[in-house]
């Protein structure tokens, strides 16, 4: 895949909207390892209030919470889904969140483009942050 640039994105007002109303965040490519940066976000999320659910097919468990092997398995709704995972794979990951018909954001972290399939899911009513880390907007936006 060439290097992209974000075509569909939000802004910081929409931003603050859904790190407010959100309070489900299923986090794909969750890892266990606390060097990386999959894990401290994931463990920020759950400091600050979220119910975050990993998504990582190797473990069951991660940071206390229950581990899910794919977005497919959770039965709960989901808010929010953050995305770890290769530019490539977030088509898949749209067309999750897009038969889940639950999810209100999707949310690729830094250097993970994918405009294709984002505005697939914004055609379909889903919001789209991409290109940014979930924690450093919280932060910025919300502390």
């Amino acid at each position: 895949m060439e290097c992209e640039m974000p075509r569909v994105n939000s802004n910081d007002s929409e931003i603050i909207e859904y790190l407010k109303e959100c309070k489900t965040i299923a986090v794909v490519g969750a890892s266990p390892k606390l060097e990386k940066d999959s894990h401290k976000v994931a463990k920020y999320l759950l400091e600050v209030g979220y119910n975050m659910i990993p998504i990582y097919p190797k473990e069951s468990e991660i940071l206390g919470q229950k581990v899910y092997k794919s977005l497919k398995d959770i039965k709960e709704p989901v808010d929010m889904v953050v995305v770890f995972r290769k530019p490539e794979v977030v088509d898949a990951i749209a067309d999750i969140c897009i038969d889940r018909g639950d999810v209100k954001v999707l949310w690729t972290q830094i250097s993970i483009i994918n405009n294709k399939a984002t505005q697939k899911a914004k055609d379909t009513g889903i919001n789209i942050v991409q290109n940014q880390c979930v924690m450093v907007e919280h932060k910025k936006l919300m502390v």
